[in-house]
């Protein structure tokens, strides 16, 4: 029966070679009943030839033994349903043909040998169809498949292929069929190294089915290609380990770079930084929910409407504890910490009381979802936007610290007060603005995580503890420090978690900080600021 697909196959593409179309689409299903399963598996390889877009569904309904013909006037139908909930479709164009009697239709019988032939015939459609991504898709089954039989359907595919991608993955699945075959063993040896450049484990999989192969030649290419597979492997897997290193240390990196300003610099021990975070989220749903209600067209650009909108929430927040609460407790760390605990608290009794306290969803972007490939390493659409989010964030806070009167302000404010003050900067003002300032970025985080993390009123609890870490670790108050620290931090983690677990791993980074503080309290890279001189 497996000959027989292999004559389907080649009496399709010869078919399609010379350009023959004996009959039309709508004749050839007319005869379908007629003969035998040999009778009918011609024809199916002639509907194959005709590469008609409508012939693939009706192959399938063949196969699922839907396909039926009318007794009375020899019409064939698609028959959904038994009994008295039988309908009739036209097997082309899918319009309903209404109710279908009982015993008014006889179906067209098919056995395994027929099927198999079918889904010969099917795969040969696939491979020559007009979509490319299709013709891959197609080309990529063919590999797993590893059919022999299959071999001059995929060499007819591969001569008539324009597309150099799809080309490469049927030249692949070529030569894992030739494995499959009795071809020679020089041509094996060929094809193990067509297979071996894929990579990959479904390549490592075949391949070490031949590392013992009675062709001593074969075995021992076969034996090569393993272990060039398990390098490169091995090799892929350190870079994937540190893209998810570089992805947790950037989402560190949001999460703890506005505290790096209220805490490093200000000295303010802020607990309500987390809700912060929480409330960039929640800004990013809102504005999801109005985009979806009254300008659905706009959802692709509902991130960077929330984005400015989720700073400046979070900032009027942030400028709004430090005026009502934080400027009364300077210098008194205890204090301000049960006192931002308590907002903490507050801010996250005011979300759940008014979304409740499950989780919200927010939506991917079509820009920000799937995946692509980096050799054998997938990156996901979503995390690489992150990562390029935070180093923007960072670079534009450098800009603004360095660059502008406010910077410079807030810089002399934060190393020299009194000093600050008789050179006429208002320093209450440079004190709400700068803690606005990391309020907002805050928020900024809040909206990146909307899309990595479930949305919920304790969303910010999760962060708060890795952003003290963060600067603590890199120094407070000095941005480059937190950059370094978040990065050095997430790498590490990710390092040592395929080996003791996700919370051991937490847990060895919290001591390993601890014993790094006791040598150098001041963190990675020290700098002056109210924090240290207080």
């Amino acid at each position: 029966m497996r000959f027989l697909a292999a004559v389907v196959i080649w009496i399709g593409l010869a078919l399609v070679g010379q350009g023959v179309a004996a009959q039309t689409l709508e004749e050839l299903v007319q005869r379908l009943p007629d003969g035998n399963f040999n009778d009918r598996a011609e024809v199916v390889a002639e509907i194959a030839a005709t590469t008609d877009p409508r012939a693939e569904g009706l192959l399938e309904a063949l196969s699922a033994g839907e396909l039926q013909q009318r007794t009375a006037d020899g019409v064939i139908l698609r028959v959904t349903g038994k009994g008295a909930r039988a309908v009739g479709f036209d097997p082309l164009t899918g319009v309903a043909l209404g109710p279908v009697a009982a015993r008014s239709t006889e179906p067209i019988r098919v056995n395994n040998g027929l099927r198999r032939a079918i889904r010969a015939a099917i795969g040969t459609l696939t491979l020559l169809s007009p979509d490319p991504a299709k013709r891959l898709a197609a080309a990529n089954a063919a590999f797993l498949a590893a059919d022999p039989e299959a071999l001059p359907a995929i060499a007819e595919a591969l001569a008539a292929e324009q597309d150099s991608g799809v080309a490469k993955t049927l030249r692949e699945a070529q030569a894992l069929a030739m494995l499959e075959s009795d071809a020679s063993a020089a041509d094996k040896v060929a094809a193990l190294a067509v297979v071996r450049d894929r990579g990959g484990n479904d390549s490592l999989t075949a391949i070490t089915r031949y590392v013992s192969s009675n062709q001593p030649e074969v075995a021992a290419a076969a034996t090569e290609a393993k272990a060039e597979i398990e390098r490169a492997r091995a090799i892929w897997g350190v870079a994937q380990n540190v893209w998810f290193g570089v992805s947790l240390g950037s989402v560190l990196l949001l999460a703890a770079v506005g505290l790096a300003i209220t805490f490093g610099v200000m000295g303010v021990i802020n607990m309500a930084h987390g809700e912060l975070i929480m409330l960039g989220a929640y800004t990013t749903y809102l504005t999801q929910q109005v985009i979806r209600t009254y300008y659905p067209g706009l959802f692709d650009w509902s991130l960077l409407i929330a984005t400015p909108l989720a700073f400046l929430v979070a900032g009027a927040i942030g400028v709004g504890i430090e005026r009502g609460i934080v400027r009364f407790l300077y210098g008194r760390p205890l204090e301000t910490l049960l006192a931002t605990w308590g907002v903490s608290l507050i801010l996250q009794q005011t979300v759940r009381t008014l979304f409740g306290p499950s989780n919200r969803e927010v939506g991917n972007p079509s820009w920000m979802s799937g995946a692509f490939q980096v050799g054998e390493m997938t990156v996901t659409w979503n995390r690489f936007y992150i990562v390029i989010f935070a180093l923007a964030v960072f670079l534009g806070l450098l800009l603004l610290l360095k660059r502008t009167l406010f910077g410079l302000q807030m810089r002399a404010v934060t190393q020299n007060r009194p000093m600050a003050a008789e050179m006429g900067i208002r320093t209450a003002k440079v004190d709400a603005l700068t803690f606005g300032l990391g309020a907002g970025i805050a928020g900024l985080a809040g909206v990146a995580l909307s899309q990595i993390d479930n949305v919920s009123p304790n969303l910010g609890q999760a962060y708060i503890i890795d952003s003290f870490l963060v600067v603590v670790f890199g120094g407070a108050g000095n941005l480059w420090g937190t950059f370094a620290a978040a990065f050095s931090l997430g790498i590490a983690n990710k390092f040592m978690e395929p080996f003791v677990g996700a919370v051991l791993a937490k847990i060895l980074i919290l001591v390993f900080i601890i014993l790094f503080i006791q040598k150098r309290p001041r963190g990675l890279f020290p700098t002056r600021g109210r924090a240290v001189e207080g």
